[in-house]
């Protein structure tokens, strides 16, 4: 089963997805949070640090994989029959992918961005078809705004947009979160 859940930000879609996880855990799933933040200054380091004192204190037994942008990889050696994988979050994941080599993206030109971008997240919607257990997807909405000034936000902003309706597409089960409310789209 794979479970998208989409919201803005700080709209309660982490807590929310570690809600539904502990309903899996109870059930005696293995828990595995696949976390693809990368602490690239101090404030994402300190929003990491509470991200993992957070999931601590939520009583669950985790077994976090920090994962940068090497998302498919772990997905495909975690998932497993009686397990449960939480991947928070896709857009981290989309962001590190563009910028993860910033003098290469100056040397790109924008479609070979662009066909690097849809060739990574095709490869996932692929990959996450066939994956067994039970999955859960968090990601921002982010196409609910101003269109961004820049090429590269643009650019995020198109890819997080045709990512989140690719996962939709498969996914068994759709939840936005507002205001820490969810509303089930599918499923």
């Amino acid at each position: 089963m794979i479970h998208l859940i989409l919201g803005g930000a700080r709209s309660g879609k982490s807590r929310f997805a570690e809600h539904c996880a502990a309903q899996f855990a109870a059930k005696g799933y293995e828990c595995h949070y696949l976390a693809t933040a990368q602490a690239l200054d101090e404030e994402m380091r300190l929003r990491i640090d509470r991200h993992r004192q957070d999931r601590l204190g939520s009583g669950l037994q985790w077994q976090t994989h920090e994962v940068g942008t090497q998302l498919r990889a772990a997905l495909d050696r975690l998932a497993a029959p009686g397990t449960l994988l939480l991947v928070d979050c896709l857009t981290l994941w989309l962001t590190g992918l563009l910028c993860r080599d910033t003098q290469a993206y100056h040397e790109q030109t924008e479609s070979q961005m662009q066909s690097g971008s849809q060739r990574e997240t095709e490869q996932l919607v692929e990959l996450l078809t066939g994956l067994p257990g039970e999955i859960l997807l968090v990601s921002n909405e982010v196409g609910s705004g101003i269109v961004p000034l820049g090429s590269l936000s643009r650019q995020f902003v198109d890819d997080a947009g045709r990512l989140n309706q690719s996962l939709a597409a498969i996914a068994d089960r759709v939840t936005l979160v507002v205001a820490g409310l969810p509303l089930a789209l599918k499923g």
